[in-house]
């Protein structure tokens, strides 16, 4: 296959995926010529499963509105080592609980100030704040407690503790519990799952009251207490009973409420109306519009067919751009929308590198094929070295590491993932979608 064949398969290949970003960014309804168009659905089957992706564009709480809520979380009975363990514990936890409830696009994370370790609760979407706090709400005590048998004479005498036995499980050893139907019957059911210390906890007390009943108690409340019918060594269990898909819900978060392993305290609330975070959108779409008419006209009037060969590159940039931003899927906040213009800038300064290493073979005398090749040749090592610069900014304030000495805001993270992705795409369109384009449209065109 020769070189030509190549540069014309390679831009069909740039054209089709051009069209398939097109259509995953269109709206999902368009009016058009007095007619209304949809976008079509991406849902597809996959064996017996039917997988329906969201694509949709996904906003933080400074763009769709919502509650945050800032908890402390203290520590005190944690052992070091067990620190770090235990807090993702409690923040994978507070995530179950949110999800549970239905609340998407969540935002949960850890920090630290000094000594203190918070918890940081976005709730997009989440219009009452006093909602929020109820739906994360405070720890419970969780407890599994062995039903003694208590001689009828002595019902009326017998007080808590004759009543139920310490078996030493508590919340600190359920990793999860989760509503399921029974593969066998299709009755709902929930199941849970220990961890280790758990598990050996757990094997102990099935068979300490085999055939007889465990209490679940939640804050000293009893939640159930089902009948243990065989002696469990693995961790894994199941409570079966009259369970409808609400109650087995309602069961299971009950349960995963009581699994929070450190006490948590609320510090601070705050609440963002939709209407604010819609004037925000607003603002950042007309800002980046305006931004990339400025660019247009600077680049066609500078370098005029080339100039516009760059312009098709940066749209072709932009949906590119917006199609990663809905699959990874990116949540967008209003500092991630000012990295996604900054890197839009980033995407034409490789253009502008290129076009004036280009200008200079000209004037050598070269050819205008010619010249184009060594302009991007000569051009890379710029384009590469300040692109390093930017991109290692960029993971300094992402810190993928959660190191302590550096940034953990969200905030600041939003715009460092969104500049990240606009240079690695605004490379790959400065330097390979351009230069197809040129090969193949302009290559008898003249500066």
């Amino acid at each position: 296959m020769n070189s030509a064949q190549k540069n014309r398969n390679l831009f069909y290949t740039i054209l089709g995926l051009t069209f398939v970003c097109l259509i995953l960014n269109l709206p999902i309804q368009l009016n058009l010529f007095g007619r209304t168009f949809y976008r079509p659905d991406f849902n597809f089957k996959l064996g017996t499963a039917e997988i329906k992706p969201n694509v949709n564009l996904k906003y933080g709480l400074d763009l769709a509105g919502g509650a945050s809520l800032i908890y402390n979380i203290d520590t005190s009975s944690a052992k070091s080592a067990d620190l770090t363990s235990a807090l993702e514990s409690l923040k994978t936890n507070i995530e179950r609980r949110i999800n549970l409830f239905g609340v998407s696009e969540s935002n949960v994370q850890l920090s630290k100030q000094g000594q203190d370790h918070r918890l940081v609760v976005e709730l997009p979407g989440v219009t009452n704040i006093d909602d929020a706090i109820k739906l994360i709400g405070q720890t419970a005590s969780l407890k599994f407690m062995g039903i003694a048998d208590i001689p009828p004479e002595a019902t009326a005498t017998a007080t808590f503790n004759d009543v139920f036995k310490d078996t030493g499980l508590n919340g600190s050893h359920l990793i999860k519990a989760a509503p399921q139907p029974n593969p066998n019957t299709g009755a709902m059911e929930v199941s849970l799952e220990f961890n280790e210390p758990g598990t050996k906890l757990f094997e102990k007390a099935t068979k300490d009251y085999l055939n007889k009943r465990i209490a679940i108690l939640l804050d000293d409340q009893v939640i159930t207490s089902p009948t243990v019918s065989t002696i469990i060594p693995d961790g894994k269990a199941v409570i079966n009973g009259s369970f409808d898909i609400k109650s087995a819900k309602s069961l299971s978060a009950q349960l995963n409420a009581g699994a929070l392993p450190l006490n948590i305290k609320l510090l601070s609330q705050s609440q963002i109306g939709a209407s604010l975070g819609k004037d925000s959108i607003d603002k950042g779409i007309r800002a980046g519009l305006i931004g990339l008419g400025l660019v247009a006209l600077f680049m066609i009037g500078n370098y005029g067919y080339l100039g516009f060969i760059s312009v098709i590159s940066l749209l072709i940039y932009g949906l590119i751009t917006l199609t990663l931003y809905r699959l990874i899927p990116v949540t967008l906040t209003f500092p991630g929308l000012v990295g996604f213009i900054l890197s839009i800038g980033m995407a034409v300064d490789s253009n502008i590198l290129i076009f004036e290493r280009m200008k200079e073979e000209l004037r050598a005398g070269k050819p205008w094929n010619l010249a184009m090749e060594l302009g991007f040749g000569k051009a890379w090592d710029s384009i590469k070295d300040a692109n390093t610069c930017t991109i290692i900014t960029g993971l300094i304030l992402f810190n993928p590491f959660n190191w302590q000495f550096l940034n953990s805001s969200g905030m600041l993270r939003g715009f460092a993932v969104t500049l990240l992705l606009g240079i690695v795409i605004g490379i790959f369109t400065g330097v390979v979608v351009t230069r197809n384009l040129l090969r193949v449209l302009a290559s008898r065109k003249k500066i």
